[in-house]
């Protein structure tokens, strides 16, 4: 019995880069066969007082790699 059907996967797992989240999403992609890089966010004006990045910048991007989901998020 496949417990992927049964359990969903509820917790993704983040990895916390300073500048190369986009690098590191194309390489970790480009390494397994059934991977997908998925939806990006970008920082924006409206917290810039909190987190201090330039507008636009990414900020997230999520990807899979063997049905797992990841997070790469520029810090």
């Amino acid at each position: 019995m496949d417990n992927n059907k049964l359990f969903p996967q509820k917790i993704s797992c983040m990895l916390w880069f300073d500048n190369q989240a986009e690098e590191a999403v194309s390489f970790y992609t480009s390494l397994f066969p059934n991977a997908k890089a998925g939806q990006k966010t970008y920082y924006s004006a409206d917290d810039h007082d909190t987190h201090y990045h330039p507008v636009k910048k990414l900020m997230t991007y999520d990807f899979v790699l063997d049905g797992h989901q990841f997070i790469a998020l520029n810090g």
